[in-house]
């Protein structure tokens, strides 16, 4: 009975023992897994981060003169595409805000999104906080919008040479809005340089406040190599009123009342545009 009770108690101590070696050089990496995976092997120390899936949306929500509503109930591609020109035409010049969002609320959670990636044999985050809209342009078949974005990128607490990314806008239907880019390099290492990728599927648009929101998919190639699918959002500075600025209606032509009405609820501002003031350009310490 001795020799039982003997066995079992070395038995316990070699798994105190095995189980404090195993916490010791895990460390911090318990904290982002589960109590099986750390028994199914606790040297491993991946971190598993859950997103949200790409996908494209049934409809997109477009928000206008303080109403949204389902594009595909009472808007046309061309009107969509017209509304997201003069958008990026008035931020031109301009750096819009990147967040990770709700897609629900389509209200931000953080004021960036972050990509896990391994930068050449260390373990971390990419982060990508704003943007700056360098160009804007009318792609072929007044379908595409063709953009030249400048990603605000950090990692480690550094921050890359990177080139511009030559952005295009894809809308193909009221419910088919992408945005796509063929990869821009940035120099993170000594080594070479590492290509990104950004595919944006638009399910939300704000022509009040000058949102832009949808499913993201960012993958990283090359010394340093990650990635992440996720919602964001845009924040730019400007709405995008006024349309155009010389076609505005004035009051001082034969134009009939009711047309003179619709102007006014399409650019309800007068000679004036919104401004969105809640937006505002500041560095993020990591």
């Amino acid at each position: 009975m001795l020799r039982k009770n003997k066995t079992v108690i070395g038995s316990l101590s070699k798994k105190l023992f095995y189980g404090a070696m195993a916490v010791t050089l895990c460390g911090c990496g318990l904290r982002t897994r589960s109590l099986q995976d750390f028994l199914n092997d606790p040297f491993n120390e991946q971190t598993i981060v859950e997103n949200a899936r790409l996908r494209h949306p049934s409809s997109v929500i477009v928000c206008r003169s303080k109403q949204c509503a389902p594009s595909k109930l009472s808007m046309s591609r061309e009107y969509i595409h017209n509304s997201l020109l003069h958008l990026f035409q008035n931020n031109s010049r301009k750096t819009a805000m990147v967040c990770e969002a709700d897609p629900s609320t389509h209200a931000c959670t953080e004021n960036y999104i972050q990509l896990p990636a391994t930068i050449g044999i260390v373990q971390g985050y990419i982060y990508i906080d704003s943007v700056k809209i360098t160009d804007v342009s009318v792609g072929k078949g007044n379908t595409q919008l063709n953009l030249v974005l400048n990603y605000n990128i950090s990692y480690n607490g550094q921050t890359p040479d990177c080139i511009p990314a030559k952005t295009s806008i894809y809308v193909q239907s009221t419910s088919n809005i992408l945005m796509e880019d063929p990869g821009y390099t940035c120099k993170m290492n000594a080594i070479g340089q590492t290509s990104i990728k950004t595919v944006f599927s638009i399910d939300y648009i704000d022509l009040d406040y000058g949102y832009v929101g949808g499913y993201y998919s960012i993958g990283l190639s090359g010394p340093t190599y990650g990635g992440a699918t996720g919602y964001m959002m845009f924040r730019l500075p400007t709405d995008a009123y006024p349309l155009a600025p010389n076609l505005r209606y004035k009051g001082n032509n034969n134009m009939s009342n009711a047309a003179a009405s619709i102007l006014e609820q399409e650019s309800p501002t007068g000679t004036s545009t919104y401004n969105n003031t809640n937006v505002s350009v500041f560095p993020i310490n990591k």
